[in-house]
């Protein structure tokens, strides 16, 4: 039976020890069974659309699945289906470098891939930088580089930061540089760096909005609406940032009301956050200190947290930047003679440098983003990954074996 059941890797054994591989695991295995009279049985978590298929497969030996009621306390590990490899694998990843997505919790995959190439590519914004992203995100997903084909899953994910970046290198105007291949349809970072910072915080500020709409919708699923409503990044925390953004607004246009209600907002949220905090903290004089502590850092926290979406617009900036050192360069060598070559020379190897480093700087900023400012919100607690009981057995080993019939 626990050749089937290797065979398999479907089940995650609950076992006394870190699994094995080989015949000895197997042996292990057996004797970690707990026995009543002639019935051996071993506990275990399996998929639910795999239990019909091993309920019919263990028939055959004269072995049944017993499902059990989960036992109060205790969490399932996390097997999160539907994310393709060739579609949104690297997604997945990303969510799961930070940690693993309870089943209580809403899975932000999919928006946590949208979010890093838009912010990428706001950060990477050059028409023609972009155009060699995609390309190599198309040349990644054909596989025709042996050396790359390991990375072949991630070849949408490249092609999606490409696609960004040449977006919003159009609307740049920038292409390999200031270079006036391309018209400019929105601004120039160098000459309009305000607009840029205004619009990498207000995009900062709807990613954090939706952070907070996650994290509160994951707090009622973790523990009802009395729990949401006190955590800082559940329901509390929302209406702080939803009455921070409203004064914001009340004190530019100069809208008393609205100032009225964000205070009136900000002061119900502090004080719904304060009590989550003291009781969290046990209650007492030391948990009415350490509330304040929290509650202090949780306001500077928040807007920190804004803030650091200027880095967005001060990436962008330092990409224009230099390649308009690059271009310069380029221009002042130019002449008809061998100065020409000279420039050719810059120019390229110039591109291929500020390619190399902006491409990492982008990549690591928006990853620290989504992690620092927006993670830290949508996820409270954390899952375990599901690791099914499959040990590298021998070939001669199979499910007909005398050793399987001979196992409980």
């Amino acid at each position: 039976m626990l050749l089937l059941v290797a065979r398999s890797a479907n089940v995650e054994l609950d076992l006394p020890y870190p699994p094995g591989d080989g015949q000895e695991e197997l042996d292990r295995a057996v004797e970690s069974a707990v026995v009543s009279a002639p019935i051996a049985g071993w506990v275990g978590w399996i998929p639910a659309r795999e239990l019909s298929a091993l309920t019919e497969d263990l028939a055959g030996l004269g072995a049944a699945v017993v499902p059990l009621e989960r036992p109060r306390g205790v969490q399932p590990p996390t097997l999160l289906t539907g994310l393709g490899a060739g579609r949104a694998g690297l997604s997945r990843t990303l969510v799961d470098t930070y940690g693993t997505v309870p089943y209580a919790d809403v899975d932000p995959s999919r928006l946590a891939g949208v979010a890093y190439v838009v912010m990428f590519g706001m950060m990477f914004g050059d028409l023609g930088h972009g155009a060699v992203l995609l390309l190599a995100g198309l040349l990644l997903r054909s596989g025709r580089i042996r050396r790359l084909k390991r990375l072949r899953k991630t070849w949408l994910f490249v092609a999606g930061a490409g696609l960004t970046s040449m977006i919003f290198g159009a609307l740049y105007g920038e292409a390999f540089g200031p270079t006036g291949l391309v018209p400019v349809l929105w601004l120039e970072p160098m000459t309009n760096p305000i607009p840029l910072l205004v619009t990498a915080l207000v995009f900062g500020a709807v990613l954090l909005a939706g952070a907070y709409a996650l994290g509160t919708i994951n707090r009622v699923r973790e523990g009802g609406w009395a729990y949401a409503l006190y955590a800082s990044s559940g329901a509390a925390g929302s209406v702080l940032f939803v009455a921070v953004g409203l004064l914001i607004w009340g004190i530019l246009a100069s809208l008393s009301p609205v100032i009225v209600i964000a205070v009136v907002l900000a002061l119900a949220a502090l004080t719904f956050i304060f009590i989550g905090f003291f009781v969290d903290a046990g209650g007492g004089g030391t948990g009415v200190v350490q509330a304040v502590i929290e509650l202090v850092d949780t306001v500077i926290r928040l807007g920190s947290n804004v803030v650091s979406f200027a880095r967005l617009a001060a990436f962008g900036l330092t990409h224009a930047a230099l390649l308009t050192v690059v271009w310069t360069a380029t221009t002042a060598l130019w002449a008809p003679d061998w100065r020409a070559a000279a420039a050719i020379l810059v120019f390229l190897v110039g591109n291929v440098l500020t390619f190399a480093l902006e491409a990492l700087v982008a990549g690591v900023q928006a990853l620290r983003l989504e992690y620092y400012e927006l993670f830290s919100r949508i996820f409270q607690s954390e899952g375990r990954p599901f690791h099914p009981w499959a040990p590298v057995l021998a070939p001669e080993l199979h499910p007909d074996s005398s050793l399987e019939r001979r196992q409980p």
